[in-house]
């Protein structure tokens, strides 16, 4: 063989193999072995995730994920919300299909059908997904220009929310489809390459979803599901579902007489007598714990004139969640934060760098105009208690301030037997202020988090539109995964508010502004 027809690959090991020019992933995990090749399901060809069929023309790095890893889970999932869709076409010819990604633990696909679907019809999908499984269709990516995508989803499988996606994308000259059997979709892939692993599957539930999330659009239907490689896995997700059945917080909340939920204030809880003595003492526990580390307690008013929310730029970035007051000529918000009235506090007087840090604290009572459809028991809710703080500092003190925080997370989580996960958020693509601050405030985060030789992964462009944060979560019983306390870091305020201190130079200074809820709510 000529070695214009050969490539080389080197592997995560750092090992190098020759392989024939046009070689797929596939091929290359048969050559290792058999069981690799059986149980990977996407790869990685020079930091970009590909199809298994996939040909590779050039000397090329390649890893494999399996279903233990995160890409594994993502295109196991996502493969199977679109033999989910296909099932529903067949099913109920007529049905336009929305986004199916796949989420943290499954599946969705939002779908607009005439037919309204219950419990019995999900059993029936299920069925046919069941069967397009053993089917064995084969996934082929076709990769099309834009405007054919466009003329294709228009007449040959009319689907006005592809139309409108594609013309949100209208800057990409080429888009791939992927077709399986008679099913096409607009996807970026990458997919499983057959049908056939996705035979182990459980629809959840059916509710209700708005178009882009927007009120104002249709509401589609979005189906719930979840798949793995193994019977087994499926089995013990399903038991893990039925134990969570009996762990309904809603359900203990009612048996224990805890809280109460009534539609003269949607999701919004009433708290009963017995709650209420969980509620003083949690507030005394956290009282007790914040004046030991240096924080004065502050209340700040729930509404507030419009002003206040323009200048923090919630207005801009989180108008659609705020519940609006208006008073004969002037317009008032519920407060849905409390770091914007934690600012007027800290500016109602003169600062020096010697009155630094200045640690905020204060038990807000928020609002936020959540959809209906989304709240949900006490986990999403339009009423909210925070256990705030905004700690406002010098640069030099950033470090030493998040490392109290943490201590105080840690402190507190001990108490419930919690193991606290730390995550890195970073700039949001509606991020204020300029990327240099940011890169700032991220490198000062992930700093802290290695002084205090604490593991974190990233989640990228997944921070508060005024600054990056630490976010921190937990498992539960069920060993599900909640995010709660937050730790945010903030420049963006502090130039909005016009906030200063008098430095040991004499000049002004902007003090850091550091948000965080340990409690969560």
């Amino acid at each position: 063989m000529g070695s214009n027809n050969v490539i080389n690959i080197t592997f995560p090991d750092g090992s190098v193999k020759e392989f024939p020019k046009g070689v797929t992933p596939l091929k290359i995990a048969e050559s290792i072995s058999k069981g690799l090749a059986e149980d990977i399901l996407v790869a990685e060809v020079n930091r970009q995730l590909v199809d298994l069929t996939t040909p590779i023309e050039e000397n090329s790095y390649v890893k494999f994920y399996k279903f233990g890893d995160e890409e594994g889970k993502k295109v196991y999932w996502h493969s199977t919300s679109h033999i989910m869709a296909q099932a529903i076409e067949e099913l109920f010819p007529g049905a336009k299909f929305g986004v199916g990604p796949a989420i943290e633990n499954g599946f969705y696909y939002d779908v607009d059908s005439e037919h309204k679907f219950t419990d019995e019809d999900l059993k029936k999908i299920e069925q046919r997904m069941i069967e397009i499984a053993k089917r064995d269709l084969k996934t082929q990516r076709e990769e099309m220009k834009h405007d054919d995508a466009i003329k294709y989803f228009k007449s040959k499988r009319v689907d006005p929310y592809k139309v409108e996606i594609l013309e949100e994308i209208a800057k990409e000259p080429i888009v791939s489809l992927y077709h399986q059997g008679g099913f096409t979709d607009l996807c970026r892939g990458p997919h499983m390459p057959t049908t056939a692993k996705l035979k182990n599957v459980k629809l959840l539930s059916v509710s209700g979803s708005y178009w882009r999330g927007d009120s104002n659009r249709k509401q589609l239907q979005r189906i719930y599901g979840i798949s793995f490689p193994k019977k087994k896995e499926l089995d013990d997700f399903i038991n893990l579902l039925e134990e969570a059945k009996k762990r309904d917080h809603r359900k203990i909340g009612k048996e224990l007489e805890l809280f109460m939920f009534h539609e003269v204030s949607p999701g919004t809880p009433f708290w009963l007598p017995n709650g209420m003595i969980l509620f003083k003492e949690l507030e005394k526990y956290w009282r007790e714990i914040h004046e030991k580390s240096g924080y004065d307690e502050i209340n700040t008013p729930i509404l507030v004139k419009d002003i206040l929310f323009e200048q923090s730029g919630h207005l801009a970035h989180y108008k659609e969640n705020m519940f609006r007051v208006d008073d004969g000529e002037e317009t008032y918000y519920l407060k849905p934060m409390n770091c914007p009235e934690a600012t007027l506090v800290y500016s109602s007087q003169m600062r020096s760098y010697k009155d630094l840090p200045i640690r905020l604290s204060e038990i807000g009572r928020l609002h936020r105009n959540e959809l209906r459809g989304a709240v949900g028991g006490m986990l999403r809710v339009r009423q909210i208690t925070m256990d705030d703080a905004h700690i406002f500092c010098t640069p030099e003190q950033i470090q030493q301030e998040i490392t109290g925080v943490m201590q105080l997370v840690k402190t507190f989580y001990a108490l419930f037997e919690f193991k606290p996960f730390f995550y890195l958020s970073t700039r949001p693509d509606d991020a204020l202020g300029s990327k240099e601050t940011w890169d700032q405030a991220e490198a000062a985060l992930a700093a802290a988090l290695k002084a205090n030789d604490i593991e974190y992964e990233v989640k990228e462009k997944e921070g508060a539109f005024y600054g990056p944060k630490i976010d921190v979560n937990i498992k539960d019983a069920l060993n599900r995964d909640w995010q709660i306390a937050t730790i945010q870091l903030d420049y963006q305020f502090p130039e909005r508010f016009d906030l200063t201190y008098e430095g040991s130079d004499g000049h002004k200074h902007r003090p850091i502004m550091v948000h965080r809820a340990i409690f969560g709510s």
